[in-house]
C-alpha cells in the first residue's frame, strides 16, 4: 500500500460510524485530500532546476458541512496537511515551507460544494534561497468544486430528458377474405352467407344459385365452405361438396359463378 493511500485511509477513518455516515451526506474528507493535492500540481512554479509549489492552502466549506467537523477538524487539518507533504515528497516538488492548510466558513457554498485558495509564501524566519519565488501578497483565485453526482442518478436524469419513443403500432391482421369478380369481401365476422337472398352478407345475381346457398365460415385457426342445402350445389376447386376446408386460393363455384378464397 502507497504512504498517500494509507493517509487517505487514515483521514477516512476519522469519520466512521455514526457521523462518518451523516458526514457523507456533504464533503468527504477524502474528497478534500485529492482535491488539495490536484491544487498543487495546478499551481507550480517552474524555476531553472526546481518545481516550487504552494505551501499554504485555504478550504472554504459551507456552514452545514463545516458544522460536521466539530471536535475533529484540527485531527483533520494535521492529516491533511501530512498528506500535502508526502504527494509534494512524491512528485518531488519544492516547498518553501511545510504545507499549511486552514479552514474558512463561506455561506455562499451549497452543501457539499468546497472552495480552495493557494498562496505561496516565504517565511520571514527563512533565508530565501536563489532562484526560490517570492511571496504571494494574496491568495490565488479560488477554484470551487461541486459534488458530482452519482452515476444511477446521472442516468436517471437522462432518460428523463430524452423521451422513450412511442412504440410503433402494430400492423392491424388483415382478414381473410373472398373475391367475386373485381369485388373484395373481407371475412371479418367469421362467416359469410352467399346467394341471391338481400339478406346474405355475399349477394349474387345468378339465377343458378340459390337464395341462401352456402356459407363460409372460420372454426378455430380453419376455414371451411359448407353448403346450405343449394338446389345446384358446391364445388371447390372443381370437385363437389357439402363441407370442404378452404385453403390460399381455392375457387369455389356456385351455380355459374366462381368465387376465389384469399387468406391474408
Amino acid at each position: 500500500m502507497t504512504v498517500l493511500r494509507a493517509i487517505e485511509q487514515k483521514i477516512e477513518g476519522l469519520f466512521e460510524g455514526v457521523f462518518g455516515r451523516a458526514f457523507r451526506a456533504h464533503v468527504q474528507p477524502v474528497e478534500l485530500a485529492r482535491k488539495l493535492a490536484k491544487e498543487m500540481d495546478d499551481h507550480r512554479t517552474v524555476s531553472v532546476s526546481r518545481v516550487y509549489v504552494p505551501n499554504e492552502y485555504t478550504l472554504y466549506l459551507a456552514p452545514t458541512d463545516r458544522d460536521q467537523f466539530e471536535g475533529y477538524e484540527e485531527a483533520l487539518i494535521g492529516e491533511l496537511q501530512d498528506y500535502l507533504g508526502q504527494h509534494a515528497r512524491r512528485e518531488e516538488f519544492e516547498l518553501l515551507s511545510p504545507p499549511t492548510v486552514s479552514m474558512e466558513t463561506d455561506a455562499d457554498l451549497s452543501v457539499g460544494e468546497f472552495g480552495i485558495a493557494t498562496r505561496m509564501v516565504q517565511r520571514e524566519t527563512r533565508k530565501r534561497e536563489p532562484g526560490e519565488p517570492k511571496s504571494q501578497p494574496q491568495p490565488g483565485a479560488t477554484m470551487i468544486y461541486r459534488p458530482e453526482p452519482e452515476p444511477e442518478a446521472v442516468a436517471a436524469v437522462a432518460a428523463a430528458a430524452v423521451p422513450e419513443p412511442e412504440p410503433e403500432p402494430e400492423p392491424e391482421a388483415r382478414p381473410a377474405l373472398v373475391r367475386a369478380g373485381a369485388a373484395e369481401y373481407p371475412l371479418e365476422g367469421g362467416r359469410l352467407v352467399i346467394g341471391r337472398s338481400r339478406e346474405c352478407d355475399i349477394r349474387l345475381a345468378d339465377p343458378n344459385v340459390s337464395r341462401k346457398h352456402a356459407e363460409i365460415r372460420r372454426e378455430g385457426p380453419n376455414f371451411y365452405v359448407v353448403d346450405l342445402d343449394s338446389t345446384n350445389g358446391t364445388e371447390v376447386n372443381g370437385r363437389r361438396a357439402r363441407r370442404a376446408r378452404l385453403a390460399d386460393g381455392d375457387t369455389i363455384l356456385l351455380g355459374s359463378t366462381e368465387l376465389v378464397f384469399q387468406l391474408p
